[in-house]
C-alpha cells in the first residue's frame, strides 16, 4: 500500500477516531482509509464516498 493519497482521498486526520493500534477502517466502496477506527461497527465510508452517497440520496427523493 502506498503512503501517497490523491486529492480525492486525503490522508485520515490525525487524532480523529484513531485507536491505540493506529488502524483505520477501509471505505466499503473504494477501500481507502477512513477517519473511523478499525473497531467501528457498521458501514464505513471515506469522506469523498460519504459526500457522493449523500448527493445521490438527496437527488433520488
Amino acid at each position: 500500500m502506498s503512503d501517497s493519497y490523491g486529492p480525492e482521498h486525503p490522508a485520515p486526520p490525525e487524532g480523529r477516531g484513531a485507536v491505540a493500534s493506529g488502524g483505520f477502517a477501509e471505505c466499503v466502496l473504494c477501500q481507502k482509509p477512513t477517519e473511523y477506527p478499525e473497531s467501528h461497527k457498521g458501514i464505513t465510508l471515506c469522506l469523498v464516498c460519504e459526500w457522493q452517497e449523500a448527493q445521490r440520496t438527496a437527488c433520488s427523493g
